[in-house]
């Protein structure tokens, strides 16, 4: 690949992200070191009962971001969407759509996903990157299910993100 075409290289790493995981960080630095610019999409998807509102997760994402986007050197930006994938793509002008896989279970799902989008876009390829072993049980639902009822969730999440979901739950930064 030309010098050119490496650097212009944009992908999207697509999520609601309610709240971001230490498994969603770890996807996001391992992709900044092979993406000269990262878009981070933060889906609406109202249907999932968010805990944040969208302009949190934003907020929330970007801060958790920045220290990877300056130790990689990686151009990394948020962004909300309320399209079709493929369509947000294009709209940032991304090749590639990236997808962390936690386990075989997630590989069905996301097999499928691929096909579609690819059929809709067959320009945009999907990239899967597999979650580190540490964070492969790590998911949003069972983050908030565990603070919920009282649990530490303190290894899941960054700081910033463990003190929000606290007091969104009314557990204060305990």
């Amino acid at each position: 690949m030309s010098e050119a075409a490496n650097r212009s290289r944009i992908g999207v790493y697509p999520g609601t992200f309610d709240p971001i995981t230490n498994g969603h960080l770890d996807i996001i630095a391992r992709a900044a070191r092979i993406l000269p610019r990262l878009v981070i999409g933060v889906a609406i998807n109202a249907g999932k009962g968010p805990l944040f509102p969208l302009e949190e997760r934003v907020a929330l994402v970007r801060a958790e971001t920045e220290r990877v986007a300056q130790t990689s050197g990686t151009e990394i930006a948020v962004a909300a969407f309320d399209t079709l994938l493929v369509e947000f793509a294009r709209s940032v002008g991304a090749t590639v759509i990236l997808r962390g896989l936690r386990a075989v279970s997630d590989f069905d799902y996301e097999f499928q996903m691929a096909g579609m989008n690819y059929r809709l876009a067959p320009d945009i390829e999907t990239v899967f990157l597999m979650a580190s072993e540490r964070h492969q049980f790590i998911s949003s639902r069972f983050v908030k299910e565990i603070a919920l009822l009282g649990g530490d969730i303190a290894s899941f999440v960054p700081t910033l993100t463990r003190e929000r979901v606290l007091a969104r739950l009314g557990g204060g930064a305990a």
